[in-house]
């Protein structure tokens, strides 16, 4: 886009700074009726479907190769378009990586307002095709059609082994936990949309956003990783849940070893929240322990909804030193953050 247009795609989105998911008990309620009328037993080669927690479905289709395949979109984040697309597809990607898998080829998925630019919408995908192919996948196609609202993501289509699928299922006492990318997209996003944030603080956001998690899916394969899943609408700590309940074991979660964007806990200090936040606290309710004590802007960085955020891998103890060491060698960001212990539930403490 030309310097002289002033469209704020932000200000098109009902959920600018907080492209969360839908509430985490909603979200199991209503997909409830679906995975009842397929049931696992029928589909032998399904090696993960709508019945569990995962980042992505798994088809087997021989013995050495199996089809990952996800879908994500969401509303504009940031104002200009060819960022919104890649950021956009960055996020969608992610769940083919969360799941150990390769990228193969995506198709668009958009919705776009009659009355606004076609260029606006060109640079939305330009955004999106430009990181498809950093990731060296290829976009095959798509579908469009006009809604009030702008949004735009991907349905990703990936391959992987179907013996070094990485699911949230796997993580045992003992390991350690790695996060790869700082949190508080959802509370600088927020600050940005209310004028609040400074601009070294949205292009860190941004930056962060903007970096894929192939290479940190690769060196957590390389280390063993017994599970994994991306953080992002649930935020921190729903999807820790979601890791410990499907796992049978107990998260407990570090907040001072928290990494934070630049200006994060200052503008959760200021009483920037969101609405995701909100939900992830009240869909989650008992089932995350807050220690006494604990600094109430950590906590909500542990709640904030997270738009392409990182990997949360959890692995044995002894490989978590080489992994943040290879991620922050190759300028990926690299964090251990709690630990995995026998019981149930999460601890933020």
């Amino acid at each position: 886009m030309t310097g002289e247009d002033t469209t704020k795609l932000t200000s098109l989105a009902s959920c600018a700074g907080c492209a969360g998911k839908a509430g985490i008990a909603t979200l199991a309620q209503v997909v409830r009726p679906v995975a009842a009328l397929f049931d696992a037993s029928r589909f032998p080669s399904l090696i993960v479907g709508i019945e569990g927690p995962d980042d992505a479905a798994v088809y087997r289709v021989s013995d050495e190769l199996a089809l990952v395949q996800t879908v994500d979109f969401f509303p504009p984040v940031v104002d200009d378009p060819y960022t919104y697309g890649a950021i956009a597809a960055a996020n969608a990607m992610s769940d083919v990586y969360a799941m150990g898998g390769e990228v193969l080829l995506a198709l668009n998925i958009t919705c776009f307002p009659e009355d606004l630019d076609p260029a606006i919408l060109a640079e939305i995908l330009r955004g999106g095709a430009e990181k498809v192919a950093e990731a060296g996948g290829i976009i095959a196609g798509g579908h469009t059609l006009y809604d009030r609202e702008p949004k735009y993501g991907l349905a990703v289509s990936g391959l992987a082994h179907p013996e070094r699928i990485v699911r949230k299922s796997g993580a045992r006492p003992g390991d350690a936990l790695v996060l790869t990318k700082p949190l508080g997209t959802g509370l600088i996003l927020t600050a940005a949309r209310d004028g609040l944030a400074r601009q070294g603080e949205l292009d860190a956001a941004v930056a962060s956003m903007l970096r894929l998690n192939r290479h940190a899916s690769h060196a957590a394969l390389a280390a063993g990783a017994h599970a994994m899943t991306d953080v992002t609408g649930f935020g921190l700590l729903g999807h820790a849940r979601e890791v410990a309940a499907a796992s049978g074991v107990r998260i407990e979660i570090d907040a001072r070893a928290l990494p934070e964007l630049p200006g994060a806990t200052d503008h959760a200090r200021a009483g920037i929240t969101t609405g995701g936040a909100r939900r992830n606290r009240e869909g989650l309710g008992a089932a995350i322990d807050i220690a006494p004590g604990a600094d109430p802007a950590r906590v909500a960085l542990a709640y904030d909804p997270q738009t392409s955020g990182g990997l949360l891998i959890a692995l044995a103890h002894d490989a978590a030193g080489d992994v943040v060491a290879r991620l922050r060698e190759g300028g990926d960001g690299a964090y251990v953050v709690g630990t995995v212990v026998a019981g149930e539930g999460v601890l933020l403490r």
